[in-house]
């Protein structure tokens, strides 16, 4: 074990502030029990107050948690939700007495946790927009899963629910690698250690020591128990997404969960929330294909399932031309350039989830635990719908585009091939980033031309309550 070490100036354990928060049991403890408290009490709120006068359930679960707090912190600090989750705080305590057996090959899958996710959660709330929106539906669901995942910390060692059922474990393990952090530890002092403090404290069985010879943290979630167990441990600032940069151990679920996100929520949202607004929504594909089947009242689903099938179309042909240009197996061109597409949703999400925050996100929070902690506070929103700078989040999705096209160049680097081989797969595996790029100003085209359906519209009504939410 090291006693003390002489820290870089980029390792954020040396900044006066953060490095004694981070490293301070007592205070990590304290957050997470108060996180802990407030998931609970909103879950018991949700069933004691189910009607819509209940603001403070959602409040928490889609204003703080999702979205605002995962959205801000995955391409900045990484996976620190994770490390204050309720689900894997209390997880650690349950697993250690609990029968510490290990998880079947089939369910150490970690498309079971995105395909809960995607289908589970963005399938229902396109198809049924009001099953998810309730107090009472929201309480269900976080119930539900806490039930789902003791269980399993019940039954499984090594936090197996964190890393394959969980439905955000994957995602927060696939965009944690934009953040312009990483932890690992300072090797030269680890070569004459024989105690392994780090890898003893932690509860997902890592090794902290092999994680900068990996280039990856593997399923590490911030909880600093290896930094708070030895000082060999650095949790460093980097360039953003600087791991992308150079070759690690690549996951095709990683991948995957790029292009599935992209499709289940911006690309969703533009068309069941976006172009569904127009006056010429009856027009679009998703509208005639619901109406064709007599199931216009579902519109929102088919909407979903058209976002999802073009995504995953642009994305896998592209890469796929990308392939045979290179002469390389399909495989391996997927599981190295996929992981460009990572700041298309990230970036994009961030931008929408300021502008929430600022015009509605932040009167219902303020709002919800004054109403659940007994207080009389009134609120008006930071800004309005119109103000003009709020356009500049807008800005947010043209620099995840950007972003993209600039890890596809560095990604491409770590495949053989010729310079002129390069520039025609780098054309073809940036198929979907000229799709995403094509719908936003196709977006912008028909609002601008045909304009948005009156206020009173129902279907417009609908689909900005869905939007809310």
């Amino acid at each position: 074990m090291v006693e003390f070490i002489k820290r870089d100036k980029n390792d954020i354990f040396n900044k006066p502030l953060l490095g004694f928060l981070l490293k301070n049991r007592k205070f990590l403890m304290s957050l997470r029990v108060v996180v802990s408290a407030l998931f609970f009490y909103g879950i018991y709120y949700g069933f004691a107050h189910p009607g819509k006068e209940n603001l403070f359930t959602g409040a928490l679960f889609w204003g703080i948690f999702w979205a605002l707090f995962m959205v801000a912190t995955l391409p900045s600090f990484g996976r620190i939700f994770c490390g204050i989750c309720p689900h894997g705080f209390l997880g650690k305590y349950i697993t250690k007495y609990g029968l510490q057996k290990t998880m079947p090959k089939w369910m150490q899958n970690r498309y079971i946790g995105i395909t809960l996710l995607v289908i589970g959660w963005w399938g229902i709330y396109y198809t049924f927009p009001s099953f998810w929106k309730s107090p009472l539906t929201t309480a269900l669901l976080f119930y539900g899963v806490t039930l789902l995942a003791f269980t399993f910390y019940i039954i499984y060692k090594d936090m197996s629910y964190c890393k394959y059922i969980c439905p955000i474990g994957t995602l927060t393990r696939a965009y944690d690698k934009l953040s312009f952090t990483k932890l690992e530890t300072y090797t030269d002092s680890c070569k004459d250690c024989r105690t392994f403090e780090c890898a003893s404290a932690c509860s997902y069985n890592l090794k902290p020591f092999s994680f900068a010879k990996k280039n990856q943290a593997d399923d590490c979630t911030l909880c600093m128990d290896c930094a708070t167990s030895c000082e060999a441990v650095k949790f460093t600032l980097t360039k953003p997404s600087e791991q992308l940069f150079s070759r690690f151990k690549t996951l095709n679920a990683e991948v995957w969960t790029y292009i599935l996100i992209l499709g289940a929520i911006p690309i969703s949202m533009s068309f069941a929330h976006g172009l569904n607004r127009t006056k010429i929504a009856d027009s679009m594909i998703w509208n005639q294909t619901a109406n064709y089947f007599g199931m216009s009242e579902y519109a929102g689903g088919f909407a979903f399932a058209y976002a999802i099938f073009f995504t995953i179309f642009f994305s896998v042909l592209g890469l796929f031309l990308a392939s045979k240009v290179l002469k390389k197996e399909y495989t391996l061109t997927f599981a190295t350039l996929g992981y460009a597409y990572a700041p298309l949703f990230i970036l994009g999400s961030l931008g929408h989830t300021l502008g929430s925050f600022f015009t509605s996100d932040y009167q219902e929070i303020v709002g919800g635990f004054a109403q659940a902690f007994g207080l009389v506070v009134e609120v008006e929103p930071l800004a309005h719908r119109g103000d003009s700078w709020l356009s500049y989040f807008g800005v947010l999705k043209w620099i995840g585009v950007l972003w993209a096209f600039i890890l596809i160049y560095k990604r491409m680097k770590l495949i053989e091939a010729s310079k002129v081989r390069k520039v025609f797969a780098y054309f073809f595996s940036s198929f979907l980033l000229f799709f995403f790029i094509g719908l936003n100003f196709y977006s912008g085209y028909v609002f601008k031309t045909y304009g948005a359906k009156e206020r009173g519209d129902s279907m417009h009504k609908s689909a900005m309550g869905a939007l809310k939410k």
